[in-house]
């Protein structure tokens, strides 16, 4: 009679129940000898004490207050930009088939509904222009559709911005609180030699409030600014894809653009004549 077969997943816990129990048996030889090898500990005078991130946050100064402060705000534009300044939430997928659709059969009507329950960036760009659809009017009014959509996009726009420039603030502002916290810590020092202590001691808490402003204030001021060129990339990115689309379906609304049936624009662009062309 055959043995049962284990499970697959019994034979690697096994193995490393059996390598984590052997572990110790083969180690007490080497921390043996690593222990009889070691150099004796230094005096105690000698050791220098281990600092956390706290103990040089309260070592700073008061510009470590105004660094935090940046840091929080910094942190948090970064949560907003990464969580709303993106395609999907400016322009999510389907809207665009939908619109298209709708436009194609001069459904104005329920493509502003849509637009007007679907709220974004690209429906507030295309419901602007859709407020303007006159088809008494040559190309159903798109001359002041085109306006809209362009105004619209400047105002999608700056409201996007005005987050991300945040970011700048932060980067600009950041160092020069570290360089406002190396001067004050530089008089420290110079105050400490103006009354006669000159010893590396008296020197050490001015000079250390300088280092440790300086160096917070650029590491809050370089992760600033470079989220603040990817963020305002990427919102530039997005509106001229939302105005290629939203100036397509203002070409399919007024005529210029006839669209077959699966979706794709019938007209051929013109072939250029020349000698390249023949």
């Amino acid at each position: 009679m055959s043995r049962p077969a284990l499970p697959r997943r019994t034979f690697p816990t096994l193995l490393l129940a059996a390598m984590l129990w052997l572990a110790p048996v083969f180690a007490l030889p080497v921390h043996a000898q690593e222990e009889n090898d070691a150099p004796p500990p230094p005096p105690a005078a000698d050791v220098v004490d281990q600092k956390t991130a706290l103990d040089y946050y309260r070592s700073g100064g008061p510009m470590m207050h105004l660094l935090l402060l940046c840091s929080i705000g910094t942190i948090a534009v970064l949560g907003y930009g990464f969580l709303n300044i993106s395609s999907k939430k400016m322009m999510p997928k389907g809207l665009m088939d939908t619109l298209l659709r709708q436009l194609q059969n001069h459904q104005v009507g329920e493509a502003y509904s849509l637009c007007q329950d679907n709220r974004n960036s690209f429906t507030n760009v295309v419901g602007s222009a859709l407020l303007k659809v006159n088809f008494d009017r040559d190309l159903a009014n798109k001359a002041s559709m085109e306006q809209a959509v362009m105004d619209s996009l400047d105002e999608e726009e700056t409201k996007q911005m005005l987050w991300v420039n945040y970011l700048n603030v932060f980067a600009t502002i950041a160092p020069m609180i570290g360089l406002l916290g190396t001067v004050s810590g530089m008089i420290i020092s110079f105050d400490q030699l103006a009354a006669g202590r000159s010893d590396p001691s008296d020197l050490a808490g001015g000079i250390g409030i300088a280092m440790i402003t300086t160096g917070s204030g650029l590491l809050v001021g370089i992760p600033a600014m470079f989220f603040y060129f990817f963020f305002r990339n990427r919102v530039m990115a997005i509106m001229t894809t939302i105005q290629k689309n939203a100036t397509f379906l203002i070409d399919v609304l007024s005529g210029e653009v006839r669209l077959a049936s699966d979706g794709t624009p019938r007209d051929e662009p013109p072939v250029e004549s020349g000698p390249a062309a023949e």
